[in-house]
């Protein structure tokens, strides 16, 4: 029973961690970190921590213009929100 719990643990740790990711795409294709920032305030948000993470994302933490703590992850090249977390 041991072994088991042990072989199910090792097997399932890449999936839980595992990184969103967001783009492949070569970083000459990104758009530009400050404009994307201005754009995002300009719809609302207030952002208090941004990051490019590992996957390839522009990740921020912060609110919306509802006020809930947010943390999304955006593909840089489109834009487009990839996976996100809202503040229910």
């Amino acid at each position: 029973m041991r072994k088991l719990l042990l072989l199910s643990l090792v097997l399932a740790s890449p999936l839980t961690f595992a990184a969103t990711q967001c783009t492949t795409a070569d970083k000459a294709q990104w758009q530009d970190q400050d404009k994307f920032q201005a754009d995002l305030k300009a719809q609302g948000y207030e952002i208090k921590k941004f990051k490019v993470t590992g996957g390839n994302c522009y990740e921020i933490y912060g609110h919306n213009k509802d006020g809930k703590k947010v943390e999304i992850y955006f593909d840089p090249v489109s834009g487009d929100a990839v996976k996100s977390n809202v503040e229910s």
